[in-house]
């Protein structure tokens, strides 16, 4: 029998060949259903803000009006939200300063977004009219308690009015950063920026009496400073040839363990967390994963057309100023110094 050829020689004879070793990742972090807790948190969140208004105003009649205000707002917001099939939602109550809806859409249309933060303010104001007109034809008045149904309608044009100013993170802040900013620009940046500086602004006008205000400004100031750190992440994540658009759910197993690598070595809030290998969850994984959906690229459909632009803007300069237009008395607006 002939020898092989030469080149099926085996220059280590004995030696068995080295095969690198092939990570094996466990399944991704998934965060286990639990609708109920939302809610239950969403009632927790209304206690305290009751508890710390009627603190504030020593009134359960203001009270109640104030909170009944707050919920139909949001609840505008919510039910749109809804119609537009978001995700995990939620009402949840900050004392002092109102309260937000939260909840997710990987894809986010402007046209939904408009929708959204309208269906906030425009009710109210429609209601707030609707309440006016009803107490001045009314042959004795009307009155809830000892307040006075025009006076309700003016607290509810006045604090859903506030809301459209075009200052973030005010319903008409987020809408001009939405639909006629570039969100991901430095012009948005700016503007949240500004915004910013005029809550900062607006509280030292009022003698800091209305220093909880100051929350805004510091979120909104620590919100800039982590995307520019997420920034260099995203640059990181992009290196590595991770294809980070797409949805969590569509996320492979591995992209998400190469990725809580990266957050954990390169961020500071996961500092405590352990990189593989080995791959093991951290007791507050629910953390990192919630982390790395807000670093999937959210997709944003650019549909207004200048026309809907402009139609948007009507509607807002609109509800600005139809309680003047109706010859309505806002005196909240000069008790304000407005």
């Amino acid at each position: 029998m002939e020898n092989p050829p030469a080149y099926f020689d085996d220059p280590n004879p004995g030696e068995q060949a080295v095969v690198p070793d092939t990570p094996v990742y466990p399944p991704k972090y998934r965060k286990p259903a639990r609708t109920g807790n939302i809610w239950l948190r969403s009632a927790i969140s209304l206690a305290l803000y009751l508890a710390l208004g009627y603190y504030i105003f020593q009134s359960f009649t203001i009270l109640l009006i104030i909170t009944a205000i707050v919920i139909f707002h949001e609840m505008g917001h919510f039910l749109a939200m809804k119609y537009f099939r978001y995700n995990d939602l939620g009402i949840f109550f900050i004392p002092l300063l109102g309260a937000y809806v939260s909840g997710s859409k990987r894809e986010v249309s402007q046209k939904e977004s408009a929708v959204i933060l309208l269906a906030g303010p425009l009710p109210g104001i429609l209601l707030g009219i609707i309440f006016y007109w009803l107490d001045q034809y009314s042959p004795n008045g009307l009155y809830f308690y000892e307040i006075s149904l025009s006076h309700i309608a003016a607290l509810l044009i006045f604090l859903n009015i506030i809301n459209l100013l075009p200052v973030y993170p005010l319903d008409g802040g987020q809408l001009l950063n939405r639909i006629f900013l570039d969100e991901e620009g430095w012009i948005s940046k700016t503007f949240i920026f500004l915004s910013a500086l005029v809550m900062l602004w607006f509280v030292w006008q009022s003698g800091w009496k209305l220093w909880p205000l100051l929350l805004f400004p510091a979120v909104m100031l620590l919100r800039l400073r982590t995307d520019s750190r997420f920034t260099d992440i995203e640059k990181q994540i992009e290196a590595e040839g991770i294809n980070a658009d797409v949805a969590y759910e569509d996320l492979s197993d591995a992209d998400y363990w190469k990725i809580r690598d990266i957050l954990v070595n390169h961020h500071m809030a996961f500092r405590d967390f352990v990189a593989g290998p080995p791959y093991e969850y951290d007791p507050k994984e629910e953390k990192m994963m919630t982390t790395i959906q807000g670093l999937l690229h959210r997709h944003l459909l650019q549909d207004v057309s200048l026309t809907g632009k402009l139609l948007i803007l009507v509607i807002w300069i609109a509800a600005f100023a139809s309680p003047w237009l109706m010859g309505m008395d806002m005196w909240l607006f000069r008790r304000f110094g407005f």
